[in-house]
């Protein structure tokens, strides 16, 4: 992974003084419409014309993200809802995307492959589609491409040719995947990921995070299902607990209440956990949003730029790995690190990513897009161009190379970019909720999690 942050390091050096070409056009007044679609651009304009494969980050030159080729999946979706598409021509680009994902080689070889075991490797190369160095066959990115695939084996019901070999190879990737062989029984819990060099990550699918998707769908398979009890040992290292006068399963970096969230209507279902706590998982999203924020206005002392409408802590990019001194104190700056904070987590450096209020519209409307209005007004063209906003920014960073002013990303990453598109479309109208309520594969592994409630006793799934 060091290998790999160097690498970009080096190349966003290379990009910064290109910054005021990707900073053009912006508009005049700030638009949450605006913000959507500039999103949604990144995963139209920014893929490979050959592979389709979706960059990591861009104008950065990277590899691919497999989790945010998901995201781009349900993306086009909102783009043919919005209009900015047509649904031919989502649906031509997303069968072609799909051929070419099941074709991709699958094997225990450590070089040339795509994938193994139906999982794929965290990031490819964005030409070839093999693995990148030596990156991790992930079981949380493959998720997030699985969740992506089963919205569009749902969406796409028409009885045209191209329609229906979508829902045939989205149903073929899903049944593929070995999720059983990813599981640890004396665990009860997913791994992390497996090395073809050393075998499976010492690290495993616990606590709350992102990865309520990944256990939900990994005991709905059909094929290859992890036990039902899978969903007690996840939730048995729940850490519940009160922060910033907020009650809730605590996690730090907002990302990990946000993700599950952007493919599954948690409000008004409940499962044995919940119930016991009197609240749902939306809720707890909520109630963590606004524990973010309290928090950072409790510390304006030592990052004066964070108010009321400049906050949100998540996983991001960096200034640098550095510590300086100020005024006699020292400042520890960090490079790409999972930012957040609660209970028992705190990762902070003064490093604001605008996907953390992006991706928690729905839970806080009011909140998350006044800070998204408070960040635009404040640093307009220095955070926010072509795509939307830029991933991350930090005021306080004013040292080396187009640092004077502060420090502003050049990149938008694809996994931020992502939670503006869905999260959006899922305030206005609940449209990538109630696709895959629709979904049995979702519906099932709810079920099995012991879900009940809501709309989930509606459907006849």
């Amino acid at each position: 992974m060091r290998k790999l942050l160097a690498f970009v390091l080096f190349f966003s050096l290379l990009s910064c003084g290109n910054r005021s070409t990707v900073q053009q056009d912006n508009p005049p007044a700030f638009s949450l419409k605006d913000v959507q679609y500039r999103s949604f651009l990144y995963f139209r304009e920014t893929a490979d014309s050959t592979t389709t494969l979706i960059p990591d980050r861009w104008p950065t030159p990277s590899f691919s993200s497999i989790a945010a080729q998901g995201f781009g999946y349900a993306a086009w979706i909102v783009g043919i809802e919005n209009g900015w598409v047509t649904r031919k021509q989502a649906a031509e680009w997303i069968l072609k995307s799909l051929r070419y994902l099941r074709d991709l080689p699958q094997g225990p070889q450590p070089e040339g492959m795509a994938g193994y075991k139906g999982f794929f490797y965290h990031f490819l190369d964005m030409k070839t589609g093999r693995r990148f160095q030596q990156v991790e066959l992930s079981s949380i990115d493959t998720g997030l491409l699985m969740a992506g695939i089963l919205t569009c084996m749902t969406y796409f019901d028409g009885d045209n040719p191209t329609e229906a070999e979508i829902r045939k190879l989205a149903e073929e990737l899903y049944r593929r995947v070995e999720w059983d062989w990813m599981y640890d029984k004396e665990k009860q819990a997913l791994s992390m990921g497996w090395h073809p060099e050393k075998g499976f990550i010492p690290s495993w699918w616990n606590g709350y995070n992102e990865a309520m998707v990944l256990n939900i769908m990994a005991m709905a398979s059909p094929t290859h299902p992890i036990p039902a009890e899978a969903w007690k040992g996840w939730t048995k290292t729940y850490l519940w607990d009160n922060f910033m006068s907020f009650a809730h399963v605590n996690f730090g970096p907002l990302f990990g209440h946000q993700y599950s969230h952007m493919f599954i209507d948690f409000r008004g279902i409940q499962d044995e956990y919940m119930r016991r706590k009197g609240i749902d998982y939306f809720e707890n999203s909520r109630r963590a949003t606004l524990s973010n924020r309290a928090y950072c206005l409790s510390v304006r002392d030592k990052f004066p730029h964070y108010n009321d409408s400049v906050w949100g802590l998540t996983a991001c990019d960096r200034p640098k790995d550095t510590v300086v001194m100020k005024n006699g104190k020292e400042l520890h700056f960090m490079g790409y690190s999972a930012r957040g904070v609660s209970a028992s987590y705190l990762v902070d450096d003064g490093t604001i990513a605008p996907t953390a209020a992006g991706g928690s519209i729905p839970f806080a409307p009011d909140e998350c897009i006044g800070a998204l209005k408070g960040m635009y007004r404040t640093y307009g063209s220095q955070l926010y161009g072509k795509y939307g906003f830029k991933d991350a920014f930090n005021p306080l960073f004013t040292y080396g190379k187009c640092s004077e002013s502060g420090w502003f990303d050049v990149d938008y990453l694809g996994i931020d970019q992502g939670p503006f598109v869905l999260q959006i479309q899922n305030f206005e109208n609940g449209l990538i909720w109630d696709i895959l309520k629709k979904n049995r594969y979702i519906v099932e592994g709810l079920r099995k999690a012991g879900f009940t409630g809501g709309w989930l006793e509606q459907t006849k799934l």
